[in-house]
């Protein structure tokens, strides 16, 4: 699963150096903290802190390619997996995701289950280990594939699908944090079944039910993947419900569009976080930029405005947000999500002029046109006061 990403320059902190992962052979067998056994097959995945297995709970048996499970590993001393297996502790145990099933009358869910966890010794070194379940392709991969913009419907079921799964991590007291196409995963039986992924950002934002107080920290600024994170975000502010929808209302636009207007200035945190806070002041200014007008999506206006409308501890109205999706896709959802047919690698339909390469907050910044323009930085005007916008009543949560 992909590594998390955080910015570069503008305050963000440094990330701890990290050690390797050395590869463990196959047929290794790992003990978790209820002395269940679990077999390693071939690693399949790299990621930030370590590898990613196939793994099997049969350690008689050579680990096969149809393993319904992963093992993530890093060394003890890092601390990615550790941050991320708290969250799986507290949120994702398989009978919290089948209670939540039966009382919302949902059939799938796309949270990763949690299998268990442990440490290993190899060696002389430690390491920390996490099993769920496997998964397939994440989205960023099909983005790619399909010309780097999705068919509206299955833009606005993707949407449903996350509020599903953001109501189930909101309402177990933490939030996302970092929600891209490449976070997402389809399921590895179930191609119509997506999965949210890497909690290493995961943010507990209600530890026992006490809601976290708005504070700005200029240590903390611009964490998480740049042209995506939240105003809230780029301000140093820990990550809130209203973040984790922000953030999906980038992705949507970008999935519908090919682009966000603010990604020929990844490397200049300022200008992106004005951007956004210019849109949130004009979101139908901010769809001009993106779409002709005849391809102008009401629904994604309708829903930016509902989340402009939350305070920084407000619960979100889920229910309505849903109303304004489905009511985009003009007939009932049949579960199905249709991916468009591969396509030769060619310039998406938006209005916006492409850079020749997406660049992540964690990578060193291509040189490019763009990059060599001068920087352009506008000074934000204060809008909220304690996360609360001026002229405006927070909703309590």
């Amino acid at each position: 699963m992909p590594r998390q990403s955080r910015a570069a320059g503008g305050g963000g902190r440094a990330p701890s150096k990290r050690k390797l992962a050395e590869e463990f052979p196959a047929g290794e067998v790992l003990t978790d903290t209820g002395r269940k056994s679990w077999k390693l097959g071939a690693p399949v995945g790299r990621g930030g802190f370590g590898l990613i297995y196939l793994a099997s709970e049969d350690s008689a048996q050579p680990v096969g390619a149809d393993a319904h499970y992963v093992i993530k590993v890093e060394p003890i001393d890092n601390g990615p997996l550790f941050s991320e297996l708290k969250f799986y502790m507290r949120a994702a145990k398989p009978d919290l995701i089948h209670s939540w099933l039966k009382s919302h009358k949902l059939k799938n869910l796309g949270v990763p289950r949690y299998w268990g966890s442990g440490l290993h010794e190899r060696g002389g070194n430690r390491y920390r280990f996490m099993v769920i379940d496997r998964l397939g392709v994440d989205l960023q991969k099909k983005f790619e594939e399909c010309g780097k913009t999705f068919p509206r419907k299955l833009v606005l079921q993707l949407g449903l699908r996350l509020l599903d799964i953001l109501e189930y991590i909101h309402d177990h007291e933490y939030v996302h944090a970092d929600i891209k196409a490449s976070n997402l995963m389809l399921s590895h039986t179930d191609p119509n079944q997506v999965f949210l992924v890497d909690y290493g950002l995961a943010y507990r934002y209600a530890p026992e039910s006490v809601l976290k107080e708005y504070k700005e920290d200029p240590k903390r600024c611009h964490d998480g993947t740049i042209e995506f994170t939240s105003i809230d975000a780029h301000k140093g502010v820990c990550a809130s419900r209203r973040s984790d929808l922000e953030i999906l209302s980038y992705c949507m636009v970008q999935w519908l569009c090919g682009r966000l207007p603010w990604e020929d200035q990844l490397r200049d945190p300022l200008y992106v976080r004005d951007s956004k806070i210019r849109s949130r002041e004009n979101i139908s200014e901010f769809l001009d930029q993106c779409f002709p007008p005849q391809d102008k999506p009401d629904e994604i206006q309708q829903f930016m405005e509902e989340v402009k409308a939350l305070g920084y501890q407000d619960k979100p109205p889920y229910e309505r947000l849903r109303s304004i999706l489905k009511a985009g896709l003009r007939s009932k959802d049949d579960g199905r999500l249709n991916f468009p047919a591969a396509t030769a690698s060619e310039e998406p339909p938006s209005r916006v002029q492409r850079t020749s390469k997406r660049r992540k907050v964690s990578t060193v910044v291509e040189e490019s046109e763009a990059a060599e323009r001068p920087k352009r930085r506008r000074v934000a005007k204060k809008t909220e006061v304690n996360g609360v916008k001026k002229g405006s009543t927070s909703r309590k949560a």
